[in-house]
């Protein structure tokens, strides 16, 4: 199953209508529509929970969370409850290896809200949030203020990083499974260069290494990561753009191929996904092409479970085109016809029992 996330307000001029439920042919990665959930405001991020069982929303401008039961039989949903996130403006949140909290990053708000995951998905309000303190970026309109953009856990589930656009840091945070209390490491903080505004990270599969995606200055950027100490250090820095693009854009999603050799990036304003080959020693990146995503805007991009398809979602063009991956080149090629889906930002998948 994919679940699809998109905005719904008028603020956001957005056209979508709540979150959409589609049934994926394994073979062909072909989409089939079997629900449409309504009367939800900004369903903007979403997540899974590792049984498969539950599915989790952020909330584009509004402070709440909500959780929705996944039907084992044949993937509806059906709403559970909401709770307060203790932020406005909750843009992503990732839940914890052991599925009893809930990590939400609030845009608006400039801080980090933990919420208590009950029995049978339910969530409980906030019972701890974090402020992220620094000195805001240079960019007037965005980064005004701290903006966190992502939750991110490390592969060993002890650490959770938040790259803050606003501040143009990247905060690392030792997390307690027990309490879900998040309390920082020693460095605090990896400062970005100024006016980069990070957005989004992933971790390589096997190496210790990060790549981050800055939003404002489109490059990527990979760290050293210390799994001991949560500490992070950069090593190398590239544009996300082909070097003859001179127009406007903004970075907006990354991510990884199961076995590390291939890492994506998305382009809103280029209108691309730009694919970077890793070093299998090192992790650092080579360019090696950029496919334009048949759309406008590809806020969203996210590689199926297999790993054969990656699917962007044009917010502005309402439509998630798929592509078929080479497993050797990381190469995209275009696998049948769009799917129509308004404003769409996020895809979630799951393998209801």
């Amino acid at each position: 199953m994919a679940y699809t996330g998109c905005y719904t307000s008028a603020e956001r001029y957005a056209r979508g209508d709540g979150i959409h439920a589609f049934r994926i042919d394994p073979s062909s990665g072909a989409w089939t529509h079997t629900q449409r959930l309504e009367k939800l405001v900004n369903p903007s991020f979403l997540a899974v929970s590792r049984d498969q069982k539950f599915l989790y929303s952020a909330h584009g401008d509004e402070s709440y969370a909500t959780a929705y039961a996944i039907d084992p039989g044949n993937g509806v949903l059906t709403v559970v409850n909401q709770a307060a996130t203790g932020g406005r403006n909750g843009v992503h949140l990732a839940l914890d290896r052991a599925g009893r909290f809930l990590i939400v990053a609030n845009y608006s708000a400039g801080n980090v809200g933990v919420l208590p995951v009950q029995p049978g998905g339910r969530l409980g309000d906030t019972v701890h949030v974090v402020s992220l303190p620094g000195t805001p970026g240079p960019h007037r309109v965005e980064q005004a203020s701290s903006h966190p953009h992502q939750i991110l856990f490390d592969p060993s589930g002890k650490f959770v990083l938040v790259p803050d656009k606003g501040l143009d840091r990247i905060f690392v945070f030792a997390f307690d499974a027990a309490t879900g209390k998040l309390t920082p490491t020693a460095q605090g903080s990896v400062v970005a260069r100024t006016g980069s505004g990070p957005r989004h990270a992933v971790f390589h599969p096997r190496l210790t290494m990060l790549w981050v995606l800055n939003e404002i200055g489109n490059t990527v950027v990979t760290y050293q990561w210390e799994a001991e100490r949560g500490h992070l250090r950069a090593v190398q820095i590239l544009p996300s753009l082909p070097a003859g693009y001179t127009g406007e854009n903004t970075a907006s999603e990354i991510a990884v191929s199961a076995g590390g050799r291939f890492v994506y990036c998305s382009n809103r304003g280029h209108d691309s996904i730009a694919r970077f080959a890793a070093d299998t020693a090192t992790g650092l990146l080579s360019p090696a092409g950029w496919t334009l995503t048949q759309g406008r805007t590809p806020r969203f991009f996210a590689l199926d479970p297999g790993g054969r398809f990656l699917y962007a979602a044009n917010e502005q063009s309402d439509t998630i085109v798929p592509f078929r991956v080479d497993g050797a080149t990381g190469n995209l090629t275009p696998a049948g016809e769009p799917v129509k889906n308004a404003s769409p930002v996020s895809i979630a998948f799951a393998k209801p029992a």
